[in-house]
């Protein structure tokens, strides 16, 4: 349940769209000019990593209580796994590859563990162009019970499944409601094969202004049977989501004005009760705001927010935080052989931590 809205809060989301009302003004050589530094970039960021892992300087560890030393064993080094993108999302461990996105450089990459990277699609939030800056391109991912990826794109607005031949089908693209969804972001597979999705404005030019704007909220959904019901309807900017290992404990973070992770009891037909605050976070928004967020074996929940990456206990105990060099720490994934490496996306740069104790499997996949 939002609290009421801050002044400084207000301006700094005003402020927010208004830069990307200007982005939207743009005109279309203005977005050729984008489209094709993104090209360049990205270019560069494959040629930069060459494949060496190596400790990431200016990267940390603080160990704030003592149970952290059996989920990262004391001298865990974080490592750099590939670098040089414009800002990484959306990771997912995959068929022995870390699959992520670059948001506002519209392309899908994969990493081995061995730091060699590929792209996977091109334009992978759909559009062959959108202004410099803008949050279009593709962000959250899941494995269904096919096998195949299932990925947010926020350029088309939907969530769409990537083929065996690499084409896309469209997923869900529209509420019960029948309104278009605005930018699916997060997404998780619950015990009982529903998908749940976090729908922020982020990927509309004007965010909550943006005139394309058909949603009433900017909800958190289920989507199940062919329908994608809102379930959470009172977040301003509802982004990580994730389950806790029994499935009955839902925790989201929401990332402006206010920044928080919520959690939620999950009734056996999916319903929400008991919404409590997990833990807040201090203003004005920074950079590094609360953004993706996922559940160890042993129901720790591990956040992005202000400052890192928070490891807190299902009590609610803050054990310790992680923290890289980067502006942002935006998103982190469970993998690896024996799922016990935490991998980071982080602004410019991957990140990959060997922890002791698991990741929660996920539903399907590895």
């Amino acid at each position: 349940m939002t609290r009421s809205l801050g002044s400084v809060s207000r301006a700094l989301l005003a402020a927010s769209v208004a830069m990307l009302a200007l982005a939207a003004c743009s005109d279309k050589s203005a977005a050729d000019n984008a489209a094709a530094e993104n090209s360049a970039a990205n270019q560069s960021a494959v040629a930069a990593t060459g494949g060496a892992v190596a400790p990431a300087e200016g990267a940390s560890i603080q160990r704030l209580d003592p149970a952290l030393d059996a989920i990262i064993s004391p001298g865990a080094v974080i490592e750099k796994l590939a670098g040089g993108f414009e800002f990484v999302e959306g990771p997912l461990w995959h068929n022995n590859e870390l699959w992520f996105a670059d948001l506002t450089g519209n392309k899908l990459y994969a990493v081995n563990d061995e730091g060699k990277l590929r792209t996977v699609l091109d334009k992978s939030g759909g559009l062959d162009t959108f202004p410099a800056g803008a949050y279009q391109g593709s962000n959250g991912m899941a494995v269904d019970k096919d096998g195949q990826v299932l990925m947010g794109q926020h350029g088309l607005r939907r969530i769409a499944r990537i083929g065996p031949d690499m084409k896309l089908t469209t997923v869900v693209d529209r509420n019960a409601d029948g309104d278009h969804i605005n930018s699916p972001n997060d997404m998780v597979f619950a015990p009982d094969g529903a998908l749940w999705f976090t729908d922020p404005p982020m990927g509309l030019l004007k965010q909550d202004q943006d005139p394309a704007k058909e949603a009433k909220y900017n909800a958190v959904y289920r989507f199940k049977d062919g329908k994608a019901v809102a379930m959470i309807k009172d977040l301003s900017r509802p982004n990580g989501i994730a389950f806790s290992p029994d499935g009955k404990k839902l925790y989201i973070s929401n990332s402006a004005p206010e920044m928080f992770v919520n959690v939620y009891d999950v009734g056996a037909d999916g319903t929400l009760s008991k919404p409590k605050r997990f833990i807040s976070y201090p203003g004005p928004l920074p950079d590094d705001v609360p953004d993706g967020l996922r559940v160890d074996s042993q129901g720790n929940v591990w956040t992005t927010g202000p400052g890192g990456i928070r490891i807190i206990s299902a009590a609610g105990k803050v054990l310790g935080q992680i923290k890289t060099p980067d502006k942002a720490q935006a998103n982190l994934a469970f993998g690896g052989p024996d799922g016990k490496s935490v991998y980071i996306t982080a602004s410019n740069n991957v990140y990959r931590l060997k922890v002791a104790v698991p990741g929660e499997k996920p539903l399907y996949g590895n």
